[in-house]
């Protein structure tokens, strides 16, 4: 015994695949994930949420990675660049902040995919 078979399209009850996302949208939200996707990373975006005031100095964030300044500021650079944190000079150290909603925004871009 066979199956029918059929030719015609709308027989199909797959709708077309279509993307919602520009590519401009698309190289953004790769960028936060890829920026996520470091524990390292992960790890220093916890350590500046938990810091006073939503923000922690790059001094700070060293010993608790267990990194050199150099390294940890290459992540916080990334971090940085992907929209998730902002960076504030003060004297010779820098002071890292959550991006208001970056982390929702991340989110998101998940649930609309």
């Amino acid at each position: 015994m066979s199956l029918p078979t059929t030719t015609d399209a709308t027989a199909c009850c797959v709708p077309p695949i279509t993307s919602s996302l520009t590519a401009e949208d698309t190289e953004r939200i790769a960028r936060v994930f890829k920026a996520l996707g470091e524990p390292t990373r992960v790890k220093l975006l916890s350590l500046i949420a938990a810091g006073t005031d939503g923000e922690a100095c790059i001094c700070d964030l060293t010993e608790p990675v267990g990194l050199s300044q150099g390294t940890v500021s290459h992540h916080m650079k990334l971090l940085t660049d992907a929209g998730l944190v902002s960076r504030e000079q003060r004297g010779k150290w820098a002071y890292f902040a959550l991006n208001d909603g970056a982390l929702d925004a991340a989110a998101d871009a998940l649930r609309s995919v």
